[in-house]
């Protein structure tokens, strides 16, 4: 089990932002197409987060032509190239599903002073 950690820490980012439930992030993608690679950024409030340690993963949620677009981000993946904070959210829920119901201002979350 201990071998398990070391090899796990060992790949874990150093750098990896602290982003809490609520957070309107931007999400820097490294998009491979045929033989080069471009960066994609996916704005969105974090609705989710899972697991821990190696596998810890985040759900980030947007609206784009008035559709509802989620993506499940591995925190420590090489994809993911940065991670930016553009506000904090003043929430009291550990996850945010109840805004998939949501349409308008009423999808929105506060900001936290």
């Amino acid at each position: 089990m201990d071998a398990l950690k070391t090899i796990s820490a060992a790949s874990m980012k150093e750098n990896a932002p602290e982003i809490r439930i609520g957070d309107t992030v931007k999400v820097h993608v490294r998009i491979q197409e045929g033989d080069k690679s471009r960066i994609q950024v996916f704005e969105g409030t974090v609705i989710a987060k899972k697991h821990g340690g190696i596998s810890e993963t985040f759900t980030v949620r947007r609206v784009a032509h008035g559709t509802g677009i989620e993506r499940v981000f591995p925190l420590h993946s090489p994809v993911v190239d940065k991670v930016e904070l553009v506000r904090h959210g003043k929430v009291r829920r550990a996850k945010l599903y109840y805004l998939r119901d949501r349409v308008g201002k009423a999808a929105k979350v506060k900001e936290l002073i």
